[in-house]
């Protein structure tokens, strides 16, 4: 990688002036302005702050790094190394602490990390190649086989999804493939996007919420999300807690 022209690009896509950036990481707009042309070779340490200034995700700085030469900061963690024993604890921990609403962590392609027992309100009738541990839940949300032929505001949700996909190109190319030409409805959607889902137990309405860790400095924890999705009305609420009141007497 060309590392004047990586750090050019990721400047300009954050619509940042050489001397908007040079502010930020304590050097000139004239040192900044030798850096982007190649007249100037960086240190370590001022790529570092070049890489916080532009707020860049752990790995993309590593990727800074690297094009500049330099052995990458910021360690990548397999999830089930014993370093990342803890964060394991908390996220089974977070997770039952959402019930009974549904929720689940992916990883930064939406592949599935693991989820609570009232994400098997939502995935009910699925294809099994579509959930469980690794796959995909972008593709679960917009396959024939998965929630699709189930989700009633099909457009606005699909839409949602899509915009998520920026950086996966190809999967945004497989699901915009699955969606058919719906217009989304006219009108407001409210104070934030809604799932409209029909299940045994009525019509959800959910919205979500997306939680991350915000202080790792390990790739892989920084790139983990925790969805949670929860009642929009009071319905909903409802239906969550029979559900759950269902299978906890099921399991006695």
């Amino acid at each position: 990688m060309d590392f004047p022209r990586a750090l050019r690009e990721r400047r300009t896509r954050r619509h940042l002036s050489q001397l908007d950036l040079a502010l930020r990481a304590g050097t000139t707009q004239r040192h900044l302005s030798f850096i982007e042309s190649g007249r100037s070779v960086p240190g370590r340490k001022m790529v570092v702050r070049l890489a916080e200034s532009l707020e860049l995700p752990l790995r993309e700085r590593n990727e800074l790094l690297l094009a500049a030469g330099y052995a990458p900061a910021y360690p990548e963690s397999a999830l089930d190394d014993p370093v990342l024993a803890p964060v394991r604890t908390a996220i089974d921990h977070i997770l039952r602490g959402h019930l009974p609403y549904p929720a689940l962590v992916v990883d930064r392609n939406g592949d599935l990390i693991a989820a609570n027992s009232a994400f098997d309100r939502i995935t009910e009738g699925v294809s099994p190649e579509l959930f469980g541990p690794g796959t995909n839940i972008y593709r679960l949300a917009l396959h024939p086989d998965g929630l699709a032929p189930r989700i009633r505001n099909l457009a606005e949700w699909a839409r949602h999804i899509l915009a998520r996909l920026g950086h996966l190109e190809e999967l945004r190319a497989e699901l915009t493939g699955y969606v058919p030409q719906l217009d989304p409805s006219a009108g407001l959607l409210g104070f934030a996007v809604p799932l409209h889902l029909q299940t045994s137990y009525g019509e959800l309405h959910l919205i979500t919420t997306v939680t991350t860790f915000a202080t790792a400095v390990d790739v892989t924890l920084a790139e983990l999300k925790l969805e949670a999705f929860l009642p929009a009305d009071a319905a909903t609420a409802e239906a969550l807690s029979v559900a759950a009141a269902g299978a906890a007497a099921a399991s006695d």
